[in-house]
């Protein structure tokens, strides 16, 4: 069902922000919270967490992962919402980060990016699908 459904992505959510496995996860994340050193939890192999947003993100999912049904959040007026602002706020601080970064000669914004993105019969790696033959010298297509 659906709150069934709502409990795995709370423990998913748990698993993406902690790297940790899911047995006890919302145990180790709640008290971790009560305690102030929520912080602590978080994935060390991401630097510079914005804490405060990954706090929101951690409520949010300790609640879907709430063990009675009934006290889960309803996806669509609860769990989306958040989602969807702490998504905002994400992107909002990624623009300002690009902003301080971005040059005019970067991959994204060079002729050659913008010729093989629009060509519809080059794949990402390059490869020109339509051709038959393969593009590594000496070697034969399969197909």
């Amino acid at each position: 069902g659906v709150k069934s459904d709502i409990y795995s992505l709370g423990i998913m959510l748990l698993q993406i922000i902690t790297a940790k496995p899911p047995m006890g996860l919302t145990h180790i994340v709640g008290r971790a919270i009560e305690k102030g050193n929520f912080s602590e939890m978080l994935d060390p192999a991401i630097q510079d967490w914005p804490v405060e947003a990954a706090l929101s993100f951690a409520e949010i999912a300790l609640k879907c992962a709430e063990l009675r049904r009934k006290d889960r959040p309803d996806l669509g007026t609860v769990v989306l919402p958040e989602l969807n602002r702490l998504r905002e706020l994400g992107e909002e601080t990624m623009q300002y980060c690009m902003l301080g970064t971005s040059t005019n000669n970067s991959p994204m914004n060079s002729q050659a990016s913008l010729e093989i993105g629009s060509d519809p019969l080059l794949t990402h790696s390059g490869y020109d699908s339509s051709r038959s033959e393969s593009l590594i010298p000496g070697r034969k297509s399969n197909a």
